[in-house]
Order: C-alpha cells, then structure tokens, then sequence
C-alpha cells in the first residue's frame, strides 16, 4: 500500500514514518509513505502557499493553485484515492481504517492556518475526515494517526492477524483487559498485591477465551455502552446485558426513593 502525503512539515513525520512497525512494513515493501512538500511548489520567489481569505477575517487560507500543483506532481495521482484532514469531515473510525486499508493508494492532504481553498477541496477531494470534535494546528498529527491506524491493517504489516482481529473495535467492543508477568505484582508503595486472574494461568484455552469475550462486552458496556447496538453479540451475551441493564435501572431507582 502507499500513501502520500501533502504536507507543509514535512519533517514532521520522520519518527512516524521511520521508526516501529510503520518502518519495519517500509523496509519490506509492505508500504509506501511518500512525503509531499507543499511549499515547493510556491511559484513566487518568497514560497508563499496562502493568503488572507476573501470577506475579511481572522488567519491565512492554503492556496488552491499551489495544492493542485502538489497533487498533481504525484505519479498517477488520478488513481489516488484522496484524504482531506478537516475538522469539518466525518469522524474516523476503525471501519474508515479498515476501509482504506483496502485502497492501493491513499493520498492525505494537511491542511494549516484556516484550512484550504474550498474550491481545491470540491475539485479534488474524495473525502473529509477528522480526529474528532476539536482542532488542530494543522492537519499533520491527524494524517499520521490515520495512517498509522490504516497501515497496520495492511496484510503482512503486523505479521500475526490475530493483532489487530482482537482489537478495540474490530468486533464491535472493547478489547479485553491485558496482563504479563509477573503473575503476582506488588505496588512500590507496598499497599497492594495484585493478581492475574487465575483462568488465565488455567492452560485451559476454551475457558480463557470465554472469559476474553465477557471481559470485552463487560468493559464495553460500562465505557462505551453507544458500542453495542450495533455489535455482534451472541443471544446469551444479549440476555445477560439486558439483564445487567435492569438490575442498573432498579439500583438507580432505589437510589432516588426517599422515607417518609
């Protein structure tokens, strides 16, 4: 897979790119990360890629020409698949990641200062995604989650599927909770002896993966219960969580009775 990014920093994204498991699927050939410098295609002697918006205001607006010609460097950049960073796009998601992971070529495009020429974005663009409900300095930190998020879904990325098949999200919920050894573990402060839950020293692995499940759907129901319409449950898990749910409303019911 590759991806392409157009940036103004690109120096930015040389620890992203270079280190971990996103290098490692680069020196193999997995992927391709291609680091576009915006600024180099500023035609003015003082590289300028933005100017003040038209109607007055606040910041500077990237330029639409000094983009396309960005994007148009890019060898078959009509075959791209093209990313807009924008607080104003839809919420991406682990369905997004596995969505793009699909794509042969990915170009993400950062927008900085007010964001871009919209008539660049209405020419070019295929879609607008963002982080969340908040803003960015630029576009830079959420084009490497992005990335990093898709290519880690690339087949061979992260050499064993079964990382990322248990993941957050990939079903649905939550991940389960995680332990290594030390089997028992003692606070610095001495207050506490913690365990691991004995299933998951049993050897006994239809039991552990039970108590997986029930641990992801549990965890997902306290932190995220918005997850579980939509995830895939079983009629047992569906029954207890109904269950779970009417024993809740009955404590919250009590909670509120007052003696007269």
């Amino acid at each position: 897979m590759r991806f392409s990014i157009l940036t103004l920093f690109p120096e930015m994204f040389s620890q992203v790119v270079g280190g971990s498991i996103l290098g490692r699927a680069i020196r193999n050939g997995l992927l391709q990360v291609d680091l576009v410098a915006v600024r180099h295609f500023a035609q003015d002697r003082h590289r300028t890629v933005d100017d003040a918006p038209y109607g007055g205001g606040p910041g500077m607006v990237m330029k639409a020409d000094v983009l396309e010609r960005a994007l148009r460097s890019i060898h078959q950049w009509q075959d791209t698949w093209r990313v807009y960073m924008s607080p104003q796009g839809k919420r991406f998601d682990q369905q997004d990641a596995q969505r793009l992971s699909g794509c042969r070529h990915v170009v993400v495009i950062c927008g900085h200062y007010e964001g871009v020429d919209d008539r660049f974005v209405e020419h070019y663009v295929d879609e607008e995604l963002s982080l969340g409900d908040f803003v960015l300095t630029g576009g830079e930190v959420a084009a490497m989650a992005v990335v990093d998020a898709t290519a880690r879904l690339v087949a061979g990325v992260l050499g064993d599927a079964e990382s990322y098949r248990n993941d957050s999200f990939y079903h649905g919920l939550l991940d389960h909770p995680h332990y290594t050894r030390p089997a028992s573990w003692t606070t610095a402060d001495g207050a506490r002896a913690l365990e691991v839950p004995g299933v998951l020293l049993s050897g006994d692995h239809g039991a552990i993966a039970a108590w997986r499940r029930r641990q992801s759907w549990l965890r997902t129901w306290l932190r995220r219960p918005d997850l579980l319409a939509s995830a895939r449950l079983s009629k047992e898990e569906r029954r207890l969580l109904l269950a779970m749910q009417h024993d809740m409303e009955q404590s919250q019911s009590g909670q509120g009775e007052t003696v007269g």
